[in-house]
């Protein structure tokens, strides 16, 4: 049986623990704190007709996790180039369950070929804080939706921190690459307007694009554990028929794996479109 002192040691860590938790689930949204350099800037897109102007499309150029160069920029995209949309899976280590994933987009440019962009739904960490899955179920940190160069978020994963990177080519038409491509942005402009706070389980990286693409097509992806644990996103997507291709699963994984690919890339302007060759 406990002695006495261990029961009041006890009661002591549940009573800190309670009131931190208190006092995190307490506290409002904001955009107003000490952020991380690569947090530092939210994205806001203006929209004229087919054409877009999106404002803090972050391109850093990182030499370790640590150690960049920042660089913002203002990108304007013709949502009559839109091309393609590609899906991308991150997983956490050597654990096939936690993982990260977000979406590119690619528009048609005839000087330069096909560019891309990428919209990656992520926790806006504060100066000296790091992620985890169950601090995110914490109002710990802030919603963001990062609009990067692919030469940014890509290579960040697979060159920087030696992540698993993933890639497959969603199988949808022009119009439904718009309307995604649309209801992101205007949810990034939202949430300059109206922070929110990211969550683990009902507003994370995945569970915003499963929304943002059953909002187009109602109940095209169904509510799944691969949902929640993410690293099995494109086994669910192969399932349901959301990639371009006739190929087995294994193998069509096996194919997208581009992260020894992406190492030996120079970051050019051509690192997206040799990056999918062979995809």
């Amino acid at each position: 049986m406990p002695t006495r002192p261990l029961r009041l040691f006890a009661l002591l860590v549940l009573l800190v623990g309670g009131a931190g938790a208190a006092l995190l689930l307490s506290r409002g949204a904001s955009n107003a704190r000490d952020w991380t350099a690569d947090g530092a800037r939210i994205p806001h897109a203006q929209f004229d007709g087919s054409r877009v102007d999106v404002q803090n499309v972050r391109h850093f150029d990182y030499r370790t996790e640590h150690d960049f160069t920042e660089r913002w920029e203002t990108r304007r995209y013709d949502l009559a180039a839109l091309e393609s949309v590609w899906y991308w899976v991150v997983p956490f280590g050597d654990v096939r369950g936690p993982a990260h994933t977000f979406v590119s987009f690619g528009f048609a440019d005839s000087a330069q070929g096909t560019q891309y962009v990428a919209i990656s739904v992520e926790a806006r960490k504060e100066r000296g804080e790091s992620y985890h899955p169950l601090t995110g179920m914490l109002r710990a940190y802030e919603l963001m939706y990062v609009v990067g160069d692919e030469r940014d978020l890509v290579k960040l994963r697979a060159d920087v921190r030696r992540d698993s990177v993933f890639l497959y080519r969603v199988a949808t038409t022009p119009e439904q690459g718009r309307a995604l491509f649309r209801a992101m942005l205007e949810r990034a402009n939202a949430l300059a307007a109206r922070p929110e706070f990211y969550n683990t389980f009902t507003s994370s990286c995945t569970t915003n694009i499963v929304d943002h693409v059953n909002a187009i097509a109602p109940r095209r992806i169904p509510r799944s554990y691969k949902v929640y644990l993410p690293a099995f996103a494109d086994e669910l997507a192969y399932e349901i028929g959301l990639f371009a291709s006739s190929l087995p699963f294994d193998a069509l994984r096996a194919r997208a794996y581009v992260s020894d690919r992406s190492r030996h890339l120079p970051a050019d302007a051509q690192y997206s479109a040799r990056l999918r060759e062979g995809l």
